[in-house]
């Protein structure tokens, strides 16, 4: 089912833009009007993202894209996600990515049998009075049977911490026609010790999931690259490290894997703050055309 919008070639990840205070929504409209104005094609709200949060950057934007990744499936019902969507005004509505995700075991209260109880939200969505199309929704996708719903249920994948060579696997799953948007997260620092300080920073709060490190393993990894929260070998598959120059070697060698679009997530040692100077830094360097 192809995706009934076109995300662009590049987007920007945050959770940063996510905010229900009233001092700091103000400032997350005006950024989202900038991105939008930088040529970006999609803005990703990172983590368990509401469609209510995807609408006011909406609102605050004319052009780019606005999408969830991920909204968990246990978290929200499907009849209200629904509901929410058929609100939007219809041109929002052609802007908005409904990222859906399984998230993890140990966030979840009965969390069991992810894969069935994503057919089940989708068949939920399907049969709502004001039905969310495939065509408007994309999934979380790391191993191959999720990615397979994702080809036959969704208008594609978002897979999240991975690599160029899993891109290139769940490009060949995929198949041509079918959206692929893989999450890559970037460090701007010509420092390379300090980029992978921050790095392992980071990532240590996703080394304890196993849906990550299980999909990591999958591709080659062993658990002495989890230790002392990551290998430098897998740093450097999972980030972009560097100078503008290197951020762009490492989108270019996901692109050329089979992403369709990279959703690109700046990651610096204070996450709470917007980066805009990163993002406009980045707006230079990437290929944004739509």
């Amino acid at each position: 089912m192809a995706l009934t919008t076109d995300l662009g070639r590049i987007g920007i990840w945050s959770s940063a833009l996510r905010s229900d205070d009233a001092e700091k929504s103000a400032e997350v409209r005006e950024t989202a009007a900038e991105l939008d104005e930088l040529g970006y094609g999609t803005i990703w709200l990172g983590g368990n993202a509401r469609v209510d949060e995807a609408a006011r950057l909406l609102a605050a934007t004319k052009r780019v894209g606005v999408g969830t990744s991920i909204l968990s499936i246990w978290q929200h019902k499907a009849a209200d996600v629904a509901a929410q969507y058929a609100a939007l005004a219809p041109a929002d509505r052609e802007r908005f990515v409904l990222g859906l995700g399984v998230s993890h075991g140990h966030m979840v209260d009965g969390y069991q049998k992810p894969y069935s109880a994503m057919k089940e939200y989708l068949e939920a969505l399907d049969a709502a009075p004001v039905p969310l199309p495939a065509g408007r929704r994309m999934l979380a996708a790391l191993g191959p049977k999720m990615v397979r719903l994702a080809r036959d249920r969704a208008a594609g994948a978002l897979p999240y911490l991975v690599t160029a060579e899993h891109t290139a696997r769940a490009r060949e799953a995929l198949g041509d026609g079918v959206l692929l948007a893989p999450e890559l997260k970037v460090v701007l620092d010509d420092d390379l010790t300090r980029a992978r300080e921050t790095a392992r920073g980071y990532l240590a709060y996703y080394l304890p999931m196993p849906n990550y490190t299980n999909n990591l393993l999958r591709l080659g990894f062993t658990e002495e690259d989890f230790e002392g929260n990551g290998s430098d070998r897998l740093l450097d598959a999972v980030f972009a490290l560097g100078d503008a120059a290197a951020i762009r070697a490492r989108v270019d060698e996901f692109l050329t894997a089979g992403a369709d679009h990279l959703a690109v997530q700046v990651v610096r040692s204070d996450m709470t703050s917007l980066p805009r100077p990163e993002w406009r830094a980045l707006a230079e360097a990437l290929p944004l055309g739509r």
